[in-house]
């Protein structure tokens, strides 16, 4: 996924044009993405958005990859899981939690030795609006401002988690 960041990228800036959405917080892998997004009041269709994602991403990129006889059938691409994981934010405490199994998860899986040297997450923001350190968790603690976090333009409606922020992973094959 992160060779193709940038037909990623375009893939959630499209869908998010014709359904908004703001993300919350967010960490791209090579193989995987963890996200939490905020949708607006009164609408849960989580699953239209990342089905959209994954359609414009996968006819973004080159063809190529492996695909299983099923999926050739259902003439699929095999690059995303049909289903993704969800979780819906129950408080601020589980936002806190969710926010930051995100942002550690490439030193979780050997990538970087740091949170900090991993481009592709929404850690960065984190950092220039003062929730995070630039040192965060490299102690093992992990501790967020949650106060900051509503002042931040694109995260507001997300510090008010009762209006269905939902954390997902999203695997591809």
């Amino acid at each position: 996924m992160t060779e193709n960041i940038a037909a990623l990228r375009q893939s959630f800036r499209s869908v998010n044009a014709a359904h908004p959405f703001v993300i919350a917080a967010v960490v791209i892998l090579p193989d995987h993405l963890h996200a939490i997004l905020t949708l607006p009041d009164g609408d849960d269709d989580f699953s239209l958005r990342w089905r959209q994602i994954k359609s414009k991403f996968s006819r973004a990129i080159d063809k190529g990859e492996r695909i299983s006889n099923s999926r050739a059938r259902k003439h699929e691409r095999g690059i995303w899981q049909r289903r993704f994981w969800e979780h819906v934010i129950r408080d601020d405490n589980d936002f806190e939690h969710h926010a930051d199994y995100i942002h550690h998860n490439p030193v979780k899986h050997g990538l970087v030795g740091r949170v900090a040297d991993w481009p592709f997450s929404s850690f960065h923001r984190f950092v220039r609006l003062g929730i995070y350190s630039d040192t965060w968790a490299g102690d093992g603690i992990c501790d967020i401002n949650l106060e900051l976090l509503a002042h931040d333009a694109l995260s507001r409606r997300s510090a008010s988690l009762a209006n269905g922020a939902l954390h997902c992973v999203q695997h591809p094959l």
